[in-house]
């Protein structure tokens, strides 16, 4: 039977972990949709690797009190891999996709980045937040629906300078900038990465490509410029490969 999985955070739970209250919209997902009542069995995850088989003491308008059963085995295992998917801005629901799939194969941090050639740009810092806030919404359901007991986190959006000096900061984490031009194959570029890869940062541009001054400023930094091969990728085409190729390699995709 599959589960009927609800989120809350690890504050929502009693400090004896005993029991666990929803927030509005998983309480009237609970109740309105699922219609689901007292006694009934549901399973919730705190978004941070844990998750609980419960059982329904109350239901309300609004909210809705479980009591906590035992702590359960995650629905599905997380990819050893922690991968960090750096993503140009995007037009339209180009980036919600992005966030999506992104977490439906594994990935761990999201990064919305500002580029030259960034399909679109920000107005301020309230649009940028409202963007965040959406984006992170969305992780989170594609979290509850692929069985994962992480929700990935989606940063603030940052210039691509900045992100190329600060995950280049760490040697140990490889750094992959993928690029239409100049670049290496992945299996090239693997070959000069450790057997073991436990954490890589990919940095995957928009439409337009990248600068030769952004090409530039990676390649000076250390990174490594790896491309998809002869075909032309559309931005969120390039993205979800990125992922599987890496969860391939080093996670558990395969």
């Amino acid at each position: 039977m599959t589960r009927r999985r609800f989120y809350a955070p690890p504050s929502a739970f009693t400090p004896e972990i005993d029991s666990v209250d929803l927030a509005s919209d998983e309480a009237r997902h609970l109740r309105d949709v699922l219609r689901l009542k007292a006694g009934d069995e549901v399973y919730v995850f705190d978004g941070a690797g844990k998750e609980f088989q419960c059982r329904v003491e109350e239901s309300r308008r609004d909210t809705a009190q479980l009591k906590v059963i035992s702590e359960a085995e995650p629905a599905r295992p997380e990819s050893p891999l922690q991968l960090t998917l750096a993503v140009a801005l995007l037009k339209g629901e180009k980036f919600d996709l992005v966030v999506q799939k992104a977490t439906e194969l594994g990935v761990a941090r999201v990064v919305p980045v500002i580029t030259k050639h960034a399909d679109i740009r920000l107005r301020d810092e309230s649009d940028a937040a409202k963007r965040v806030a959406r984006w992170q919404r969305i992780a989170l359901e594609a979290a509850k629906q692929s069985g994962r007991t992480v929700v990935p986190q989606v940063d603030s959006p940052v210039a691509v300078g900045s992100l190329i000096q600060t995950e280049a900061s760490d040697g140990a984490i490889p750094c992959l900038m993928f690029s239409e031009r100049e670049g290496k194959s992945l299996r090239e570029t693997a070959k000069n990465l450790p057997a073991e890869v436990s954490r890589i940062t990919a940095l995957v541009g928009s439409e337009g490509g990248w600068s030769n001054e952004e090409l530039e400023a990676a390649r000076n930094a250390g990174w490594a410029i790896v491309t998809l091969g002869g075909r032309t990728l559309r931005a969120e085409t390039a993205t979800i490969t990125v992922a599987v190729l890496l969860q391939h390699l080093y996670g558990d995709l395969v």
